[in-house]
Protein backbone atom coordinates (compact mmCIF):
# COMPACT_ATOMS: atom_id res chain seq x y z
CA UNK A 1 0.00 0.00 0.00
CA UNK A 2 1.55 3.85 -0.60
CA UNK A 3 -0.92 5.44 1.85
CA UNK A 4 2.20 7.17 3.06
CA UNK A 5 2.84 8.86 -0.32
CA UNK A 6 -0.70 10.82 0.72
CA UNK A 7 -1.11 10.62 4.17
CA UNK A 8 0.66 12.09 7.30
CA UNK A 9 0.73 8.02 8.75
CA UNK A 10 1.34 7.30 12.44
CA UNK A 11 3.86 4.04 10.93
CA UNK A 12 5.67 6.65 8.84
CA UNK A 13 6.19 9.08 11.84
CA UNK A 14 7.22 6.04 14.54
CA UNK A 15 9.89 5.07 11.40
CA UNK A 16 11.15 8.46 11.04
CA UNK A 17 11.71 8.25 15.01
CA UNK A 18 12.85 4.70 15.69
CA UNK A 19 14.50 4.41 12.60
CA UNK A 20 12.37 0.93 12.11
CA UNK A 21 8.95 0.28 11.33
CA UNK A 22 7.05 -0.11 15.05
CA UNK A 23 4.11 -2.40 15.80
CA UNK A 24 0.75 -2.06 18.13
CA UNK A 25 0.03 -5.04 20.74
CA UNK A 26 -3.22 -4.72 21.87
CA UNK A 27 -3.66 -5.65 25.82
CA UNK A 28 -6.65 -5.96 27.81
CA UNK A 29 -6.33 -5.08 31.22
CA UNK A 30 -9.50 -5.82 32.21
CA UNK A 31 -10.99 -2.34 32.40
CA UNK A 32 -14.80 -1.84 32.25
CA UNK A 33 -16.35 1.41 31.67
CA UNK A 34 -18.71 3.72 33.54
CA UNK A 35 -21.34 3.23 30.13
CA UNK A 36 -21.60 -0.89 30.95
CA UNK A 37 -21.01 -0.85 34.71
CA UNK A 38 -24.50 1.06 35.99
CA UNK A 39 -22.48 4.91 36.67
CA UNK A 40 -23.99 5.63 33.51
CA UNK A 41 -25.77 3.11 32.30
CA UNK A 42 -25.66 -0.67 31.60
CA UNK A 43 -26.28 -1.11 27.47
CA UNK A 44 -22.83 0.77 26.25
CA UNK A 45 -23.06 2.50 23.23
CA UNK A 46 -25.16 1.13 20.73
CA UNK A 47 -22.42 -0.17 18.32
CA UNK A 48 -20.09 -1.72 20.92
CA UNK A 49 -18.78 -5.29 21.75
CA UNK A 50 -15.32 -4.92 22.21
CA UNK A 51 -14.50 -8.34 21.28
CA UNK A 52 -14.61 -7.35 17.80
CA UNK A 53 -11.64 -4.96 18.19
CA UNK A 54 -9.84 -6.62 20.53
CA UNK A 55 -7.96 -9.87 19.78
CA UNK A 56 -7.06 -9.98 23.59
CA UNK A 57 -10.88 -9.40 24.74
CA UNK A 58 -11.57 -11.74 27.16
CA UNK A 59 -8.57 -13.53 27.84
CA UNK A 60 -7.08 -14.83 31.00
CA UNK A 61 -3.40 -13.92 30.85
CA UNK A 62 -1.91 -10.87 32.10
CA UNK A 63 -0.18 -7.45 30.82
CA UNK A 64 2.92 -9.42 30.65
CA UNK A 65 2.08 -12.53 28.76
CA UNK A 66 -0.09 -10.37 26.51
CA UNK A 67 2.80 -8.64 25.33
CA UNK A 68 4.39 -11.97 25.07
CA UNK A 69 2.08 -13.83 23.06
CA UNK A 70 1.97 -10.48 20.84
CA UNK A 71 5.77 -10.65 20.04
CA UNK A 72 5.30 -13.61 18.91
CA UNK A 73 2.43 -13.45 16.62
CA UNK A 74 4.31 -10.47 15.55
CA UNK A 75 7.52 -12.32 14.72
CA UNK A 76 5.68 -15.30 13.28
CA UNK A 77 4.14 -12.75 10.83
CA UNK A 78 7.28 -10.60 9.88
CA UNK A 79 9.25 -14.40 9.05
CA UNK A 80 6.13 -15.72 7.04
CA UNK A 81 6.23 -12.39 5.34
CA UNK A 82 9.88 -11.65 4.66
CA UNK A 83 10.46 -15.95 3.85
CA UNK A 84 13.06 -15.96 6.39
CA UNK A 85 13.39 -15.75 10.46
CA UNK A 86 14.02 -12.22 11.28
CA UNK A 87 16.21 -11.19 14.25
CA UNK A 88 14.02 -9.97 16.80
CA UNK A 89 16.69 -8.33 19.52
CA UNK A 90 15.50 -5.14 18.41
CA UNK A 91 12.33 -5.11 17.62
CA UNK A 92 9.96 -2.07 19.29
CA UNK A 93 6.44 -1.95 20.06
CA UNK A 94 3.80 0.29 21.38
CA UNK A 95 1.60 -0.82 24.63
CA UNK A 96 -1.78 -0.54 23.38
CA UNK A 97 -4.35 -0.33 25.97
CA UNK A 98 -7.16 -0.88 23.90
CA UNK A 99 -10.19 -2.81 25.41
CA UNK A 100 -12.97 -0.74 26.89
CA UNK A 101 -12.13 2.80 29.09
CA UNK A 102 -8.38 2.13 29.66
CA UNK A 103 -7.94 4.91 32.18
CA UNK A 104 -11.33 3.96 34.31
CA UNK A 105 -10.35 2.75 37.58
CA UNK A 106 -8.30 3.42 40.77
CA UNK A 107 -4.99 5.48 39.70
CA UNK A 108 -2.35 2.92 41.75
CA UNK A 109 -4.42 0.37 39.34
CA UNK A 110 -3.78 2.23 36.35
CA UNK A 111 -0.34 3.07 37.19
CA UNK A 112 0.77 -0.40 37.93
CA UNK A 113 -0.65 -1.40 35.09
CA UNK A 114 0.94 1.03 32.74
CA UNK A 115 3.95 0.45 34.46
CA UNK A 116 3.68 -3.27 33.82
CA UNK A 117 3.68 -2.80 30.46
CA UNK A 118 6.34 -0.54 29.89
CA UNK A 119 8.90 -3.18 31.92
CA UNK A 120 9.45 -4.89 28.64
CA UNK A 121 12.80 -3.87 26.83
CA UNK A 122 11.17 -3.73 23.56
CA UNK A 123 8.11 -1.66 24.57
CA UNK A 124 8.93 2.23 23.34
CA UNK A 125 5.85 3.43 23.84
CA UNK A 126 2.07 3.38 25.32
CA UNK A 127 -1.26 4.71 23.73
CA UNK A 128 -3.89 4.69 26.37
CA UNK A 129 -8.35 4.48 24.56
CA UNK A 130 -10.54 5.91 26.45
CA UNK A 131 -13.43 7.61 26.89
CA UNK A 132 -12.91 12.09 27.26
CA UNK A 133 -15.08 11.93 30.62
CA UNK A 134 -13.17 9.36 32.19
CA UNK A 135 -9.64 10.84 32.13
CA UNK A 136 -8.80 12.81 35.38
CA UNK A 137 -6.00 15.31 35.69
CA UNK A 138 -3.61 13.00 37.59
CA UNK A 139 -3.78 10.38 34.55
CA UNK A 140 -3.30 13.11 32.48
CA UNK A 141 0.17 13.98 34.38
CA UNK A 142 1.06 10.08 34.87
CA UNK A 143 0.73 10.10 30.95
CA UNK A 144 2.93 13.06 30.40
CA UNK A 145 5.84 11.65 33.07
CA UNK A 146 6.07 8.26 30.70
CA UNK A 147 6.48 11.13 27.90
CA UNK A 148 9.53 13.03 29.78
CA UNK A 149 11.14 9.33 29.92
CA UNK A 150 11.26 9.11 26.53
CA UNK A 151 8.85 6.98 25.49
CA UNK A 152 5.89 7.32 22.55
CA UNK A 153 2.67 8.21 24.40
CA UNK A 154 -0.79 9.43 22.86
CA UNK A 155 -4.40 9.47 24.53
CA UNK A 156 -6.74 8.01 22.15
CA UNK A 157 -10.05 9.40 23.18
CA UNK A 158 -13.10 7.87 21.45
CA UNK A 159 -15.21 10.90 20.20
CA UNK A 160 -16.99 9.04 17.26
CA UNK A 161 -19.03 12.29 15.94
CA UNK A 162 -19.15 15.96 17.38
CA UNK A 163 -22.72 15.67 17.11
CA UNK A 164 -24.54 15.56 20.18
CA UNK A 165 -27.73 14.43 18.91
CA UNK A 166 -25.79 11.15 17.68
CA UNK A 167 -24.19 10.90 20.85
CA UNK A 168 -27.09 10.99 22.44
CA UNK A 169 -29.08 8.17 19.85
CA UNK A 170 -25.92 5.65 19.96
CA UNK A 171 -25.78 5.86 24.26
CA UNK A 172 -22.32 7.71 24.47
CA UNK A 173 -23.27 9.24 27.84
CA UNK A 174 -21.25 12.17 26.79
CA UNK A 175 -21.27 14.85 24.52
CA UNK A 176 -18.58 17.00 22.57
CA UNK A 177 -18.27 19.63 25.30
CA UNK A 178 -16.31 16.76 27.73
CA UNK A 179 -13.83 15.88 24.22
CA UNK A 180 -13.36 19.29 23.80
CA UNK A 181 -12.61 20.02 27.47
CA UNK A 182 -9.99 16.87 27.74
CA UNK A 183 -8.85 17.50 24.75
CA UNK A 184 -7.38 21.01 25.75
CA UNK A 185 -6.19 19.77 29.23
CA UNK A 186 -4.14 17.12 27.83
CA UNK A 187 -2.46 18.89 25.20
CA UNK A 188 -1.95 22.14 27.25
CA UNK A 189 0.06 19.59 29.75
CA UNK A 190 1.94 18.59 26.63
CA UNK A 191 0.21 14.92 25.83
CA UNK A 192 -0.42 14.29 22.46
CA UNK A 193 -4.11 13.20 21.56
CA UNK A 194 -5.48 10.84 19.15
CA UNK A 195 -9.53 11.96 18.45
CA UNK A 196 -11.23 8.52 17.07
CA UNK A 197 -14.26 9.16 14.49
CA UNK A 198 -16.76 6.89 13.13
CA UNK A 199 -18.46 7.46 10.29
CA UNK A 200 -21.55 5.79 8.97
CA UNK A 201 -23.20 6.11 12.41
CA UNK A 202 -27.54 6.51 12.60
CA UNK A 203 -28.69 9.53 10.97
CA UNK A 204 -25.38 11.20 9.73
CA UNK A 205 -23.91 11.85 6.54
CA UNK A 206 -21.33 13.55 4.92
CA UNK A 207 -21.84 16.95 5.83
CA UNK A 208 -21.84 15.46 9.61
CA UNK A 209 -18.77 14.07 8.66
CA UNK A 210 -17.28 16.97 8.13
CA UNK A 211 -18.55 18.92 10.11
CA UNK A 212 -17.22 16.98 13.39
CA UNK A 213 -13.79 16.83 11.83
CA UNK A 214 -14.18 20.72 11.56
CA UNK A 215 -14.75 21.13 15.15
CA UNK A 216 -12.41 19.01 16.26
CA UNK A 217 -9.85 20.68 14.31
CA UNK A 218 -10.97 23.66 15.96
CA UNK A 219 -10.26 22.34 19.61
CA UNK A 220 -7.05 21.25 18.13
CA UNK A 221 -5.50 17.36 17.83
CA UNK A 222 -2.77 15.58 16.73
CA UNK A 223 -3.67 12.68 15.27
CA UNK A 224 -6.88 11.31 13.57
CA UNK A 225 -8.63 7.78 13.45
CA UNK A 226 -11.00 7.13 11.40
CA UNK A 227 -13.26 3.64 11.19
CA UNK A 228 -16.24 2.52 9.09
CA UNK A 229 -19.31 1.44 11.44
CA UNK A 230 -19.22 -2.26 11.67
CA UNK A 231 -22.25 -4.52 12.71
CA UNK A 232 -20.93 -6.61 15.29
CA UNK A 233 -22.78 -9.36 16.96
CA UNK A 234 -23.93 -8.31 20.77
CA UNK A 235 -24.33 -5.12 19.88
CA UNK A 236 -27.61 -3.51 20.33
CA UNK A 237 -26.87 -2.19 16.60
CA UNK A 238 -27.16 -5.70 15.56
CA UNK A 239 -30.95 -5.93 16.36
CA UNK A 240 -31.90 -2.68 14.43
CA UNK A 241 -30.00 -4.19 11.39
CA UNK A 242 -31.70 -7.92 11.55
CA UNK A 243 -34.65 -5.54 11.60
CA UNK A 244 -34.01 -3.64 8.36
CA UNK A 245 -33.85 -0.67 10.14
CA UNK A 246 -30.46 0.13 9.98
CA UNK A 247 -28.65 1.72 6.97
CA UNK A 248 -24.92 1.05 6.15
CA UNK A 249 -21.90 3.06 4.50
CA UNK A 250 -21.19 1.73 1.27
CA UNK A 251 -17.56 1.10 0.62
CA UNK A 252 -17.36 3.78 -2.21
CA UNK A 253 -19.29 6.64 0.05
CA UNK A 254 -16.89 5.77 2.53
CA UNK A 255 -13.70 5.81 0.69
CA UNK A 256 -15.02 9.71 -0.87
CA UNK A 257 -15.69 11.24 2.82
CA UNK A 258 -12.55 9.80 4.07
CA UNK A 259 -10.54 10.99 1.39
CA UNK A 260 -12.37 14.58 1.73
CA UNK A 261 -11.82 14.23 5.68
CA UNK A 262 -8.18 14.29 4.92
CA UNK A 263 -7.67 16.48 2.14
CA UNK A 264 -9.14 19.12 4.56
CA UNK A 265 -6.74 18.26 7.46
CA UNK A 266 -3.95 19.92 8.30
CA UNK A 267 -0.24 18.06 6.85
CA UNK A 268 0.97 18.10 10.75
CA UNK A 269 -1.85 15.87 12.04
CA UNK A 270 -0.87 12.14 11.77
CA UNK A 271 -3.29 9.56 10.35
CA UNK A 272 -3.18 6.57 13.08
CA UNK A 273 -5.74 4.68 11.18
CA UNK A 274 -7.69 5.14 7.90
CA UNK A 275 -10.36 2.47 8.58
CA UNK A 276 -10.86 -0.80 10.39
CA UNK A 277 -12.25 -4.20 9.45
CA UNK A 278 -13.56 -6.97 11.67
CA UNK A 279 -13.86 -10.95 11.15
CA UNK A 280 -16.98 -13.26 11.07
CA UNK A 281 -18.85 -14.44 12.61
CA UNK A 282 -18.49 -10.92 15.12
CA UNK A 283 -18.62 -8.94 12.18
CA UNK A 284 -21.98 -9.12 10.34
CA UNK A 285 -21.85 -6.05 8.02
CA UNK A 286 -21.24 -3.95 5.90
CA UNK A 287 -19.77 -7.29 4.05
CA UNK A 288 -16.31 -5.31 2.76
CA UNK A 289 -15.39 -4.48 6.20
CA UNK A 290 -14.92 -8.55 6.62
CA UNK A 291 -11.94 -7.72 3.80
CA UNK A 292 -8.89 -6.24 5.25
CA UNK A 293 -7.79 -4.23 1.87
CA UNK A 294 -11.21 -3.13 0.30
CA UNK A 295 -11.10 0.31 1.93
CA UNK A 296 -7.31 0.77 1.93
CA UNK A 297 -7.43 0.00 -1.82
CA UNK A 298 -10.45 1.96 -2.71
CA UNK A 299 -9.19 5.33 -0.15
CA UNK A 300 -5.48 6.15 -1.73
CA UNK A 301 -7.46 5.91 -5.40
CA UNK A 302 -9.48 8.39 -3.99
CA UNK A 303 -6.16 10.28 -3.08
CA UNK A 304 -4.66 9.45 -6.01
CA UNK A 305 -7.13 11.23 -7.94
CA UNK A 306 -8.12 13.52 -6.03
CA UNK A 307 -5.22 14.66 -3.64
CA UNK A 308 -3.66 13.98 -0.32
CA UNK A 309 -3.56 15.54 3.24
CA UNK A 310 -3.83 18.85 3.20
CA UNK A 311 -4.78 19.59 -0.57
CA UNK A 312 -7.92 21.26 -0.11
CA UNK A 313 -6.26 23.71 2.31
CA UNK A 314 -3.86 24.82 -0.41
Amino acid sequence: MGLDTYINTYGAACKARFGQKVKKLTIDAKFTCPNRDGTLGKGGCTFCNVSSFSHEAGTDLGISEQIAEGKLRQRDRQAKGLGNNKDAANDKYIAYFQAYTSTYDEFAVLKSRYDEAIKDEHIVGLAVGTRPDCVPDAVIDLLVDYQARGLEVWLELGLQTANDATLKRINRGHGFSEYAQTVTRARNAGLKVCGHLILGLPGESHQDYMQTLAKVLAVGVDGLKIHPLHIVEGSTMAKAWRSGKQELISLEEYAYSVGEMIRATPPQIIYHRVSAYAQRPMMLAPDWCSRRWDAMVAIEDNLRAYGGQGAALS
